[in-house]
C-alpha cells in the first residue's frame, strides 16, 4: 500500500504567506475549521502522529465517522488522492512550519522560531516549501 506520509521533511510556509510570526488558529461558531482541527492535533502531541494520521483524523471528526467505520472509511480516504500538509492552512496562512522525522511523525515550528530556522537550513531533510495561496 502506497504510503502518503513525508519522511525526514521540512516544509516550510508558503511564499506568500501573511504571517511574519506564526498565529493560533481561532474557531469561528460552533464548528472548528480544518486548520484549528490540524492545530490542535499536531501541537498537542508533537511527532504522534504522521500526516495521514492528521488528514484522515480531521476528515473522521468532520465527517462524523463513528470508531467502528474508521477503518474502512481511511481505506475509503487514501484510495483517492488527497491534498497533503503542503496545502494546509497552517502553512499557507498561519505561519507554520512541519516538520516530518524519520518515522513520518509530525511538529509544528513558528515561522519567526530558532527550531523553524535551524530546520530550514537543515540539509539532511528534504525542503518543501508549502502551496502558494495566490498564482504568481
Amino acid at each position: 500500500m502506497k504510503t502518503h506520509n513525508y519522511y525526514d521533511t521540512f516544509i516550510a510556509v508558503a511564499e506568500d504567506c501573511p504571517a511574519a510570526q506564526a498565529e493560533v488558529p481561532k474557531a469561528k461558531g460552533a464548528s472548528k475549521s480544518i486548520a484549528v482541527l490540524q492545530y490542535e492535533m499536531i501541537a498537542d502531541h508533537p511527532y504522534r502522529y504522521t500526516q495521514e494520521d492528521v488528514l484522515f483524523e480531521v476528515h473522521a471528526i468532520r465527517s462524523e465517522i463513528a470508531e467502528e467505520q474508521k477503518g474502512a472509511a481511511r481505506e475509503a480516504f487514501f484510495a483517492k488522492g488527497q491534498p497533503c500538509l503542503r496545502t494546509s492552512s497552517l502553512c499557507k496562512r498561519y505561519g507554520w512550519g512541519i516538520h516530518h522525522d524519520t518515522d513520518g511523525k509530525v511538529a509544528l515550528y513558528a515561522v519567526e522560531s530558532e527550531a523553524y530556522a535551524a530546520f530550514s537550513r537543515d540539509k539532511k531533510l528534504k525542503q518543501l516549501k508549502a502551496m502558494r495561496s495566490n498564482r504568481a
